[in-house]
């Protein structure tokens, strides 16, 4: 169960979340059009008919080469808030570089996602990204990367994520509810040997 908040209180306890993926430069060119060219007014229809459509959360992404980050998601996400039907529902703040999470986390009215945190690089930058989602409150995905890669294996899924939990829960003091972990769903056939187990890997780790 995980309770998430914008404009009012909502308490996540179905088994299926459909989450917006529109509002990502990668996940549609429309959208990507509107932020190069500094339509973010225009964008925000992008993340209004995911809403009407049934989306229950909406993942904004701003990780391209062509755009500053910080300023896009800053700007998108300020505009977002000011608009009640599409504040309504809690949001992923969703960006491989942690000050683009940030920023977003900056903007956000009550409590969101974070998408993502890992272990890749290492115990201390982990725990210092942890430790500022909690002071805002957000509930966070966790990838299951650590200093030697992604994990392929079952085993080296679970070693993760039970090493994460443990920093998150032991040492930062986060609410086992607000964690979310992401034990790598990799390509499948591919027709390469080493891909064969994959999919099975993953459901046995989870």
């Amino acid at each position: 169960t995980h309770f998430l908040s914008i404009l009012f209180f909502v308490q996540v306890a179905i088994p299926f979340l459909n989450i917006g993926e529109r509002c990502n430069v990668a996940g549609s060119i429309r959208f990507k059009r509107l932020i190069v060219e500094n339509k973010y007014e225009d964008a925000l229809v992008v993340a209004l008919e995911q809403v009407q459509n049934g989306a229950q959360l909406l993942d904004i992404n701003m990780d391209d080469g062509m755009l500053d980050g910080k300023y896009a998601m800053r700007r998108f996400c300020n505009l977002c808030m000011s608009e009640p039907d599409i504040a309504k529902v809690p949001f992923v703040i969703d960006s491989s570089k942690f000050e683009v999470v940030l920023e977003g986390l900056k903007c956000i009215q009550g409590k969101c996602i974070v998408n993502s945190i890992s272990l890749k690089e290492g115990e201390a930058s982990f725990l210092d990204h942890a430790r500022i989602v909690k002071r805002f409150g957000a509930a966070v995905v966790v990838m299951a990367f650590d200093e030697q890669g992604q994990a392929t294996t079952t085993e080296d899924r679970v070693r993760i994520c039970t090493r994460a939990y443990r920093l998150l829960v032991d040492v930062v003091g986060f609410n086992p509810h607000d964690i979310i972990f992401d034990p790598n769903i990799l390509t499948i056939a591919t027709g390469m040997e080493e891909h064969n187990n994959y999919a099975v890997a993953f459901l046995d780790a989870v």
